[in-house]
């Protein structure tokens, strides 16, 4: 999907810079027009579904409702017409009674689905359906590997080890993208000029096997209300799944939370999946924290640990009140920035046109090219490393004033403005300066996660076996 992504290793040279997986449409969607997707979709005719009928959507162009490529040279099934609704759905949102504007398009069966041309293949155009124009592609030549750092004692041996068994492989990758092409042909027939994303952990070069994946839909560039426009976009993709694609995806769930998602799971996958509307930030933050993910070999390793330490440690999930991945990811990063001989630069510093906010969405990718790997006069293991950390954030870090900064590379003082206040844990949020540990707002649950960076600490310095603070064997099982 993306261009500097050959599934999950390091960023391309700068002489493969050219290619646009990223070019958006110049075509925006008013409000008005969200409007009359709505009105569409509530009002076609289910007869027209067969009549390959054209639909107008707004001012733009009319969309072509040919049979899908999917389904070339394929019979339909016979119960295709009949598949079964979400139940608990139905009770709220009634679906069924909403027929979509468009062609009834399911998605092949697993067998089929994964029976299509390889991902990255140089010659293979992806089918971008509607009035769309499918993306040129160019020949994309391997990255250089990453060497895993050496491991002379125990502890960082540990470590390496519970890494290689649970990072993210290429066929997990891969099953990834493939829901997310397909998943962006249905949305298209919704919102033509639409563009759905993978971001987060399933591509910033920190995700592990079981690693949910997360996807925002882009229908512009500018901003969207996440209260109104948002909700309305998502209410009519979570219709769209329910009335077409019940039979592939399982559970979709409107949540209508700050920033409303679609959850759901691909039944051909087992993946589970969080659908958003223009969180653009995410899509920045996911290539700034690819470049630093393989900026330097010790740093993948060792944020694997710890997000696998603060789960085992029900202290890394934001919905109960506690850090996330995210939030988790940035604190390592921090860290590494602020040793005496830090092992990690302020690339927004160094390479501020490149990572600046204001960047166009569709070059957002062309980012780490410009990034070569850093390197640190700083030579402590592994071991030392994950130490280090625990006793900083457990000793050295002054909780009450001071905010964690990657972008200045250093700990800053906590702004005076309201969102700042009376917060546990401050942690900037690179692009767009929000508190990314906004969700610890409970004294007990901040009091919980300090105490357990402090006994995990003590625990750590006096043995040096990672099984002390994190059983393995649970661990790899959960990987």
């Amino acid at each position: 999907m993306f261009p500097n992504s050959i599934l999950g290793r390091p960023p391309f040279t700068p002489n493969h810079q050219q290619h646009n997986f990223f070019a958006l449409s110049p075509t925006l969607y008013s409000h008005q027009q969200l409007i009359d997707a709505q009105f569409s979709f509530q009002n076609a005719d289910l007869s027209r579904a067969v009549s390959l009928q054209q639909l107008t959507y707004g001012n733009v162009s009319p969309i072509q409702t040919s049979t899908s490529p999917l389904f070339r040279g394929r019979k339909r099934l016979s119960d295709e017409k009949n598949l079964p609704l979400d139940g608990k759905r139905q009770r709220f949102h009634s679906p069924h009674q909403e027929p979509t504007i468009v062609n009834h398009i399911v998605p092949l069966s697993g067998e089929r689905r994964y029976s299509m041309p390889p991902l990255f293949h140089t010659h293979y155009v992806p089918d971008i359906v509607r009035c769309v124009p499918p993306f040129r592609e160019l020949p994309i030549l391997e990255p250089r590997e990453i060497t895993l750092p050496e491991a002379k004692d125990k502890l960082s041996q540990q470590i390496l080890e519970l890494f290689e068994a649970c990072q993210q492989q290429v066929s997990d990758l891969k099953k990834k993208e493939l829901c997310r092409a397909q998943l962006q042909r249905e949305i298209q027939l919704l919102f033509p000029q639409s563009r759905l994303f993978l971001v987060g952990s399933s591509l910033n070069g920190f995700g592990t096997r079981s690693s949910d994946g997360d996807l925002c839909l882009v229908v512009k560039e500018e901003p969207v209300n996440q209260k109104t426009e948002a909700r309305h976009i998502l209410t009519l993709v979570h219709k769209h799944f329910c009335t077409r694609l019940c039979g592939y995806i399982e559970r979709p769930q409107l949540i209508r939370a700050k920033v409303p998602i679609v959850k759901f799971r691909d039944k051909v996958s087992c993946v589970e999946f969080d659908l958003n509307v223009n969180n653009i930030v995410g899509i920045r933050n996911t290539f700034l924290l690819r470049t630093y993910a393989y900026l330097e070999n010790r740093v993948r390793p060792l944020v694997l640990v710890i997000k696998k330490w603060a789960s085992h440690h029900e202290i890394n999930d934001a919905s109960r009140g506690t850090l996330s991945s995210y939030s988790l990811v940035l604190m390592v990063l921090h860290y590494l920035q602020t040793l005496p001989e830090p092992i990690l630069p302020s690339i927004q510093k160094i390479y501020p046109e490149s990572f600046s906010p204001a960047i166009q969405l569709h070059l957002v990718h062309q980012a780490p090219c410009n990034v070569p790997p850093y390197l640190s006069k700083n030579e402590s293991n592994l071991g030392d490393l994950l130490l280090g950390f625990l006793k900083y954030y457990a000793t050295e870090f002054d909780w009450n004033s001071q905010m964690i900064s990657v972008r200045e590379a250093k700990a800053i003082p906590r702004p005076d403005g309201i969102e700042w206040r009376n917060k546990y844990i401050c942690v900037e949020e690179p692009f767009d300066g929000t508190n990314t540990a906004r969700a610890v707002h409970e004294k007990q649950k901040f009091d919980m996660i300090k105490d357990q960076f402090l006994k995990s600490w003590h625990r750590l310095k006096n043995k040096r076996d990672l099984n002390t603070i994190l059983p393995l064997r649970v661990a790899v099982l959960q990987r």
